[in-house]
């Protein structure tokens, strides 16, 4: 029978989780393909575990049989609504049969099974399993699963080792989200891999007919880390067989499917003439990410969706682990500060901050954050510095040893450090528990040969939380003194309480270099003098606090002349030069360290300073600092351009990556000296994606009416190089025309919306890589944006939340801009059939 829809708007809390009362631990699956009536049989193997009905979800399904232990069930026997079906007075155990239709052809939200290019593939994280068929679809209850593909296809691949054709078997419990599915015309690329314990694996990535070129770097990426793993965390594979699948249409990066990873295209095929630097790093990252998740989320995953973090802060922290080794821990380390700042900074600023375990959500697919994800990695390199490298070691090594096969939760995690170091982490937990971004402020003494360093945390309110008590911060710091010699070499201080104070017996006032390596993801506020920072960009032994010198020497003096017209003066313009001509120094440090505080940053530093952030007069003047470093520069910058040139063919090791990074940077500026002719001659000469990508957007920066037709002409059969040309020639427009080049670029024959990567590189086109595009005093960008939302919800909600995030730092601009932004909001709010993710994600916003 079937009953009223329950509310679809329904808040879930963590303090009402409770355990099923009956559990599943077999599924047999029998999946018959058709594009617009797939057969879906499942068999359940049911156990009672506790007082109650089951109550299965499913969404989307047209229900054809249900039996119990072979007896077709009467109606009065089950109740059925649009999301779930209840299995009434169940026995103790039992095997629960279902048949349902389901139609992937019209499955455009990318969730569940569905088709893209002809291809079957499944995407089930977090709650796409209830698509495909009826089940208890939550992560704590794990099944061995047996399935059979028929369909008249030549590949046919699901979790676990295949034991015949379209028949594949998978011994470890898992629970829904990891269930995977692709059948197709595919064609793969095939190496192996000697776990240390002996066993061979089969490696295989799997790709569309004219592909199979492009996947020798994502083997090569998987190789590596699967090796790394093993060296590193002692985690051994544990199938035969590990297989990758490429595919065009998907909302992710990728997925950690036991044994089947289905991946973005864009993040598994790659060649020199096709993919940047950038993309080749991507690739290494994430192939790694979703290999480590193996341990780190499939044999041990997460007992409900609040602990998302458990799995994915640890996995993060371990691929970024892997990427300090494979390219440089420096540069790494600086890249993902960087990321975390624009991203989670943010996201803890504003209406949408919260907790790196949250207490409630309506759409946990809106929980996907920088915060569960980055954040969430902080916090595990917090407890690495805490405990130490070997209490972590220890730490790791119990919770895979108690915890295999389980659903766990932060408290588990933390139990295994406080049994293997013998450390209370009662306090350490408030950082899973507390939103927002601690500000560390630091206060300096020096009087009669006492050095002190006064030491303050103050915790902001956020959203639904304040008055927090102080957190653990791990600080490392060091000493210098005025001539750039260590004095004290790198220390940790634990900061336990809101005020605290180190001191030291000293014959001068030392530079203080603290947060060292960035030891906690925290803000400080310090006021240094710029004597001293230049000191620290030219002499500290820590180079992730050389970096940040420099970067607040540039944000300084971009926000005096953004408030009260300051010239940038010689001094930091010739510590620039100076580290621009440093040939000691790596490449990739140089440039990161030449780049500028982007927009965004400044707006919202500005914003911090209570400054209303003028987006047009941030742009103007970040076109002229660099136009001043380019003019400080100019006799060196051709010579510069040719001491990292990389001749010969193409590698995407990092000392050559770093290399083409300075060369852009460099090149960014000749442009502003010459107007492109420089980006002319290397956009033409040109060997790799990477000089190629760099030149045409120098050439976009300078007008050029030419280029983007040519590279069109040159690519347009090529689908990711296109997002690219999508994506640059928004980034790169004048900001007065970047709505109306947005707009047209809509309206071109290979703009399609329902692909999420065309979609997100025009729109993070505009609202990320141009923001004073996007925020044009007339609100075209706003009512762009707004009107390309309500288009793409009605087919795929969870890519429209995810980008609906431009919006969040709406309340820290101008009245009007305000104004216009928040009638936006309210449109989306008010349109009738809204998605619960997109409804979600606005209700938070208008909140602020």
């Amino acid at each position: 029978m079937r009953d009223a829809t329950p509310e679809q708007d329904q808040t879930i809390y963590l303090a009402d989780y409770a355990p099923v009362p009956v559990t599943v631990t077999h599924v047999d699956l029998q999946v018959r393909l058709d594009p617009l009536a797939t057969r879906v049989s499942s068999r359940l193997t049911c156990i009672r575990q506790g007082p109650g009905d089951m109550v299965l979800n499913g969404e989307l399904l047209k229900l054809r049989a249900v039996r119990l232990d072979g007896e077709e069930l009467s109606p009065d026997a089950y109740s059925l609504t649009d999301t779930t079906l209840t299995i009434l007075n169940a026995p103790d155990s039992f095997l629960l049969e279902t048949e349902v239709e389901i139609a992937p052809q019209t499955n455009k939200a990318l969730s569940g099974l569905y088709m893209s290019n002809g291809m079957y593939c499944t995407q089930c994280e977090a709650e796409g399993f209830r698509r495909i068929t009826y089940m208890l679809d939550r992560p704590d209850v794990m099944a061995t699963y047996d399935v059979q593909i028929d369909a008249d296809l030549p590949v046919m691949l699901s979790n676990g080792d295949e034991t015949g054709h379209g028949h594949w078997r998978d011994p470890w419990p898992k629970p829904t989200y990891l269930f995977a599915l692709v059948a197709g015309d595919l064609i793969a690329t095939h190496d192996s891999f000697t776990t240390m314990d002996g066993r061979d694996v089969a490696l295989n990535v799997w790709v569309r007919p004219g592909d199979e070129g492009r996947t020798a770097y994502a083997l090569d990426s998987l190789k590596r880390s699967m090796a790394w793993d093993e060296k590193v965390y002692g985690r051994v594979y544990d199938l035969s067989v590990f297989n990758i699948v490429a595919v065009d249409d998907f909302n992710m990066g990728a997925m950690e499917n036991k044994g089947l990873n289905i991946f973005n295209s864009k993040y598994v095929l790659a060649s020199p003439e096709t993919a940047t630097d950038a993309d080749f790093a991507n690739i290494e990252r994430i192939v790694a990410h979703e290999y480590f998740h193996n341990w780190t989320g499939n044999r041990i995953t997460c007992r409900d969706w609040f602990q998302l973090c458990l799995k994915e802060g640890l996995t993060v922290f371990r691929d970024q682990q892997f990427s300090q080794d494979a390219r440089g821990f420096a540069t790494q380390r600086i890249g993902d500060v960087l990321n975390l700042r624009a991203r989670q900074f943010r996201e803890d600023a504003g209406p949408l901050a919260h907790p790196v375990r949250p207490e409630s959500f309506v759409e946990i697919n809106n929980f996907y954050t920088a915060t569960i994800y980055e954040k969430g990695a902080e916090l595990i390199g917090m407890l690495r510095t805490l405990v130490g490298a070997e209490g972590y070691a220890a730490g790791c090594a119990l919770y895979f040893e108690r915890h295999d096969g389980q659903a766990c939760t932060i408290e588990d995690w933390l139990a295994c450090f406080e049994a293997a170091t013998g450390r209370d982490l009662t306090q350490f937990k408030l950082w899973y528990t507390q939103a927002g971004t601690p500000v560390v402020k630091v206060t300096e003494h020096f009087n009669d040969g006492t050095y002190r360093i006064d030491l303050e945390q103050v915790i902001p309110d956020t959203p639904g939380q304040a008055n927090k008590k102080p957190m653990p911060i791990p600080l490392a710091f060091g000493l210098l003194a005025q001539d750039g010699s260590e004095v004290v070499g790198t220390q940790i201080h634990e900061l336990t309480s809101e005020t605290d104070h180190l001191s030291f017996d000293l014959d001068a006032k030392p530079v203080l270099s603290i947060l060292r390596g960035f030891s906690a993801p925290v803000i400080l506020d310090f006021v240094q003098p710029d004597a001293e920072r230049l000191t620290l960009l030219a002499h500290d032994t820590d180079p992730f606090n050389r970096w940040e010198a420099g970067r607040a020497l540039a944000k300084d003096r971009l926000m005096r002349a953004v408030t009260d017209d300051a010239d940038f003066d010689a001094p930091w313009l010739d510590a620039m030069t100076t580290l621009a001509t440093d040939t000691d120094a790596d490449p990739a440090f140089r440039a990161l360290a030449l780049a500028l505080p982007s927009e965004d940053d400044l707006a919202q530093s500005l914003h911090n300073a209570d400054v209303v952030p003028d987006p047009d007069r941030i742009y103007a003047v970040r076109r002229a600092a660099q136009l001043a470093m380019a003019e400080h520069l100019r006799d060196d910058l051709s010579d510069l351009r040719e001491s990292n040139a990389t001749p010969g063919s193409y590698d995407p090791k990092a000392e050559d990556a770093g290399k083409r990074a300075l060369s852009a940077t460099l090149l960014r500026l000749q442009t502003m000296l010459d107007g492109g002719k420089a980006a002319r001659a290397a956009y033409d000469v040109a060997n790799n994606m990477t000089d190629r990508m760099a030149a045409f957007a120098c050439l976009l920066d300078a007008g050029d009416e030419t280029v983007a037709h040519s590279f069109e002409q040159d690519w347009q059969d090529d689908r990711l190089v296109m997002d690219k040309w999508f994506m640059a020639q928004v980034a790169h427009a004048a900001p007065r025309d970047a709505v109306g080049v947005a707009d047209r670029l809509t309206r071109h024959r290979d703009f399609d919306a329902s692909n999420p990567n065309r979609f997100r590189s025009l729109i993070a086109g505009l609202t990320g890589g141009n923001p004073a595009g996007f925020h044009n005093p007339d609100g075209t960008g706003y009512e762009f944006l707004a009107s390309w939302l309500l288009h793409l919800d009605k087919s795929n909600p969870q890519t429209s939340a995810r980008l609906s995030t431009a919006f969040d730092g709406w309340t820290r601009y101008d009245a009007d801009r305000q104004a216009m932004m928040k009638a936006q909001l309210e449109r989306i709010l008010g349109t009738t059939g809204l998605s619960r993710d997109l409804s979600e994600m606005v209700i938070r916003m208008l909140k602020a």
